[in-house]
């Protein structure tokens, strides 16, 4: 089995490394545009999985037929960069006949990789954008819970990564892209609500949640993009399907007064002779000062669903950092489920066409495939 991996970063090398674990695969081709990057990623996954033949492209991709040519030959592409790119890489694969999956994020974007379905099916690949971890698996064991649900009326979904060890003014610690990170905060947040989609500023109802034990107390709120598609699947169906970001508390007063004040704004304002974007500005000062710290973290995963009495189902999921392999909880959920979902698309097991996780019929089998790689997921009735 050959694989393409595009994105030497954090997420991109714990796919790689489920791939050849789990996967078997033979050959991995590492991708990015830095070469620094791709070096040191190759080197650390032959050092983790030295049966697997690394190959590595330090390249900037120009287009779709320059990634077309880049996937051609391979069994799985598995974008890990920033989601602008996932329409034209989606492009690219059906073009190449390569399965393809995506980390998501902009549920805009996931909607033109969606419009591909009859070109993925005429071409029989597979095209599933929106994997990871929220959303993704979220979203997964939402659909798993509401068929599991008699009488199912209200799903939430509450999700985050947090460090170890607080630090810093946002006791926080960056666990993926800048640019992921400030797209959630100034998105919008779409879930249903009573019973139709509905529309929020994200970064908004902030309510307080308790966490698993050792956790303690938390606070969560409205991001944008953890529902992915599947407000309008289940509108009219459901009463309530909703998604928070979960964090440590004191942290939505903080970054809310931020907001409020425009340092994350797009719109260019004057400083001097120059225009410069707030946001921009943000990422590069703050950016590194959230790199800070040891870098151990959890990731958490509440999935709730219930009927109008509180009966129900609750999926639950914490991650910690990995001593042995080094990958943070946060590429081990966001990156192994990923993988998983790639390897279902080779081994025949999903439909060719271009649909989002929640949509690909994965049930407890699934379950059990991320619970072997060690992913701690558990199932408890609620009411």
């Amino acid at each position: 089995m050959r694989c393409i991996v595009l994105g030497a970063g954090r997420q991109g090398l714990a796919i790689a490394y489920d791939l050849a674990r789990h996967g078997g695969a033979t050959e991995i081709t590492l991708v990015d545009s830095s070469a620094k990057a791709v070096r040191a990623g190759a080197k650390r996954l032959r050092a983790l999985a030295p049966d697997t033949r690394i190959k590595q492209h330090a390249v900037a991709l120009r287009g779709v037929m320059d990634a077309a040519k880049l996937m051609r030959g391979h069994d799985v592409a598995v974008s890990a960069l920033p989601y602008r790119f996932n329409p034209a890489l989606a492009k690219a694969a059906v073009r190449a006949r390569t399965h393809f999956c995506d980390l998501g994020g902009n549920t805009g974007l996931v909607k033109e990789a969606l419009k591909l379905n009859a070109a993925a099916k005429k071409a029989g690949v597979t095209l599933v954008p929106d994997c990871g971890l929220a959303p993704g698996l979220g979203n997964v064991l939402a659909a798993i819970a509401i068929k599991e649900t008699h009488g199912v009326q209200h799903v939430r979904i509450r999700c985050g990564g947090l460090p170890l060890s607080p630090a810093g003014p946002l006791g926080y610690s960056l666990l993926f892209s800048i640019e992921g990170l400030t797209n959630e905060y100034r998105g919008e947040a779409v879930i249903v609500r009573d019973g139709r989609v509905q529309r929020f500023e994200a970064f908004t109802e902030p309510e307080s949640i308790q966490g698993p034990p050792g956790l303690g107390t938390l606070e969560c709120f409205f991001t944008s993009g953890g529902t992915s598609t599947a407000p309008w699947r289940y509108s009219g169906k459901l009463k309530t399907y909703d998604y928070k970001t979960v964090r440590y508390h004191g942290h939505f007063e903080k970054v809310r007064a931020m907001i409020d004040l425009g340092l994350l704004d797009l719109k260019p304002v004057a400083v001097g002779d120059s225009k410069v974007v707030p946001r921009d500005v943000w990422h590069a000062v703050a950016g590194p000062r959230l790199l800070q710290g040891d870098g151990k973290d959890c990731a958490f995963l509440r999935v709730e669903a219930t009927d109008d009495a509180g009966r129900g189902v609750r999926y639950e999921m914490l991650q910690y950092f990995d001593e042995q392999t080094g990958f943070t909880a946060m590429e081990q959920t966001t990156g192994y489920p990923t993988a998983a979902i790639a390897l279902a698309m080779v081994r025949g097991e999903l439909k060719p066409g271009a649909y989002t996780p929640d949509r690909c019929g994965l049930g407890a089998e699934h379950i059990r495939d991320l619970r072997d790689r060690g992913l701690q997921i558990r199932r408890t009735a609620i009411g």
